[in-house]
């Protein structure tokens, strides 16, 4: 795509005074990723019902799939919504992932207001050079830019590990000082997907490392923290799924009480994808299932998006005390 946007244009703002807001005030921001229109709606309209604040996101494959001239004005139209609905919100379109300089650069070019670059798969001395180069470009335009350090295990799109590496704290000072990112992802337990920890009978889900947590927080104070692969895997959903003909055997994620103990320290955004995702197939599933004859997307995807509102408020409200926020 030729044309340059920049995301003012679209109504859109970028992640710092958001961050700043919430670190002060103890939340986070819900980073909500959407591929379609209805997930998009769901988004914007339960935070602008619950005057939240919201980072609206996209993976590369979700990109991919939405076509990133449809996604600008998508971004838009959410904006409008959201004004439509009296609610004066703030709106940030994120890049979730992003791998590459050339990613980054194209959709800071297209209208992103922020965007991540992903170089924990590499050595350290690399990652600290390609963030730093997306740094500089991206904060040429006021967009800002999200770093990681440590790599969280699960298949999420097109970021797959096998093993989690815990964020060393004694890298975090450094890494900020060189790259100049606005935030720092880090892996203190969370992982991607819907399958985050494998249990034996009568397991429970192991403790984030509050830790790790807080000794970067000691050698940072302030600086913004991200926490990624932070679904809770709603056991309703993922039993409604099993029910009406799906297989999600053992399927389990952050309880939502380390999720609101994390948002009321440092970490002041958390990425929410496979929640969403599970809400929606949820629903379809069991409308399909129950008016076997109906053939309308508007129906099931219409329940789905329902559904995926009331997902939302939860979290904005019990989970991540974004709720009256904006």
């Amino acid at each position: 795509m030729g044309d340059k946007v920049h995301y003012s244009e679209l109504g859109l703002v970028n992640t710092r005074d958001m961050f700043k807001r919430a670190v002060g005030g103890g939340y986070a921001i819900p980073a909500y990723n959407f591929n379609n229109l209805e997930q998009l709606q769901a988004i914007v309209g339960a935070c602008a019902e619950t005057s939240s604040p919201v980072i609206i996101q996209v993976s590369k494959g979700a990109r991919d799939y939405a076509n990133e001239t449809m996604l600008r004005f998508m971004a838009m139209g959410a904006v409008k919504m959201a004004r439509e609905m009296g609610s004066n919100i703030p709106i940030c379109l994120h890049l979730d992932h992003g791998d590459s300089f050339e990613l980054c650069k194209a959709c800071v070019d297209s209208g992103f207001s922020s965007v991540m670059i992903d170089g924990s798969h590499l050595s350290y001395d690399d990652n600290v050079a390609l963030t730093r180069k997306v740094v500089e470009y991206a904060h040429a335009q006021d967009v800002t830019v999200e770093g990681e350090l440590g790599v969280l295990a699960g298949i999420e799109d097109e970021v797959v590990a096998e093993h989690s590496t815990y964020t060393k704290p004694e890298e975090v000072e450094d890494f900020v000082r060189k790259t100049g990112v606005d935030s720092l992802a880090i892996s203190i337990g969370t992982s991607h997907g819907a399958y985050k920890f494998k249990l034996k009978e009568g397991e429970q889900v192991p403790p984030l490392r509050f830790d790790i947590l807080d000794e970067i927080e000691r050698r940072i104070p302030g600086f913004p923290i991200v926490l990624h692969g932070a679904s809770s895997v709603v056991p309703e959903y993922v039993g409604l799924i099993n029910q009406y003909g799906g297989k999600m055997e053992g399927a389990v994620g952050v309880p939502e009480e380390q999720l609101r103990r994390a948002a009321q320290s440092a970490v002041c955004k958390i990425n929410i994808d496979s929640d969403g995702r599970l809400a929606v197939t949820a629903r379809v599933r069991e409308f399909l299932a129950q008016n076997p004859g109906e053939f309308d997307p508007r129906k099931y995807l219409g329940a789905a998006r329902k559904e995926l509102i009331k997902l939302i408020k939860h979290k904005n409200q019990a989970v991540l005390g974004s709720a009256g926020k904006a």
